[in-house]
């Protein structure tokens, strides 16, 4: 499985290189394997997302910006998604792996299985 981030690297747009940055850095940061996958210089990526994101994820202008989560095919969700699963501590469900050993998420999933 490989997560796949859906980023633009010429946006103009601040708010979505901090977003893009706040992804990878934290995919960086827990050593989490990922594709960055950039829209702005391969039309076949922008393409791909397009037409991946489920319609009911869509903003109402129909286009989904970046950045756009994905482990391989299955669709996992945009940045305020991300960022919610972040402050709850399930980044790894979000992304549908498995939470290392010893982590929050981890000892988490281990206490809703004892109940």
């Amino acid at each position: 499985m490989v997560i796949k981030v859906f980023i633009a690297t010429q946006s103009g747009s601040t708010a979505i290189k901090k977003k893009q940055q706040d992804v990878l850095g934290f995919l960086e940061a827990n050593k989490i394997d990922f594709k960055e996958m950039d829209i702005a210089a391969n039309e076949d990526n922008r393409k791909w997302m397009r037409e991946n994101v489920p319609g009911e994820k869509r903003p109402q202008n129909g286009i989904p910006l970046p950045p756009q989560i994905f482990n391989d095919e299955l669709y996992c969700g945009d940045f305020d998604a991300f960022f919610n699963a972040k402050e709850d501590n399930g980044v790894y469900a979000f992304l549908g792996l498995a939470p290392p050993p010893g982590s929050k998420e981890a000892e988490a999933l281990a206490k809703q299985q004892q109940v």
